[in-house]
């Protein structure tokens, strides 16, 4: 369990879901984790559970200055950044006649900026620790089209090319740069108040896989990710749906 052994994690949206399963693996494979979010109580539970090898630090993902504190504190308390998991989102709902741009705005803001914010905040730590892994968390949204979550998807489809982009650019530093599409995950997002009804209606039956991920499948897959297992894998998405955007059953003809 060392293969992130001597290795520093940065993960937003680290104080519960996906996050966390993440932030906990991290931490068995070696590595020293930074959880990041805006849920303070529940960040600071989490990094008390897993123990000296978690700190756990407020960041507001859409928020510049908090960044640089973030980064900077970081390497402060463990002397190096290595990884960086973009993990932070929210979704709002709404099919686009009925949507706000206020909604729309705090979906981009949050899935979208705070990812380009990130980047660009963590790039010279990584290079200065000789480089460094990069995982930004989009979404099978971010490969089709999905009704009613225009901002979501929008926000996701962006990251994905975000991601690409970054991967150029920062390659010649020993940064890699990957995006995570998931699709499904039984977090608190897929369970609250916006998306309730989506788990409410099974919307995973008819997909080869037919259910919902539990956090620590995709955690895993940003694991060797973030590890030099991957250390020729950059600009490239990797698909964590249980198979929904390779299509779908017919029952038509799939008679059981």
């Amino acid at each position: 369990m060392t293969r992130l052994a001597g290795k520093v994690a940065l993960i937003t949206g680290g104080a519960r879901g996906q996050g966390e399963a993440e932030a906990r693996l991290f931490a068995e494979e070696g590595a020293q984790v930074v959880i990041a979010d805006v849920l303070d109580e529940a960040g600071e539970k989490v990094a008390t559970q897993i123990g000296e090898a978690a700190r756990y630090l407020h960041l507001d993902v859409t928020n510049e200055t908090e960044w640089a504190e973030v980064v900077e504190k970081t390497v402060g308390l463990f002397g190096r950044l290595d990884i960086l998991i973009n993990n932070a989102g929210i979704v709002r709902t709404g099919y686009i006649e009925e949507h706000s741009l206020a909604d729309y705005m705090a979906v981009v803001n949050v899935n979208q900026v705070g990812v380009f914010l990130g980047i660009r905040a963590v790039a010279a730590a990584m290079r200065a620790s000789g480089g460094g892994s990069i995982v930004n968390i989009s979404s099978n949204a971010g490969l089709e089209g999905v009704e009613g979550v225009v901002g979501y998807v929008a926000s996701k489809w962006a990251v994905r090319g975000m991601t690409k982009t970054a991967a150029i650019e920062l390659g010649k530093d020993g940064i890699r740069v990957n995006s995570v599409h998931p699709g499904g995950v039984d977090t608190p997002m897929l369970g609250g108040d916006e998306l309730g009804h989506m788990a409410a209606s099974d919307p995973f039956r008819d997909q080869p896989l037919p259910r919902i991920s539990q956090p620590i499948e995709i955690a895993r897959l940003v694991l060797f990710l973030a590890s030099d297992d991957s250390s020729y894998s950059t600009g490239s998405e990797f698909i964590a749906d249980g198979g929904r955007t390779a299509g779908h059953r017919d029952p038509g003809i799939v008679g059981d």
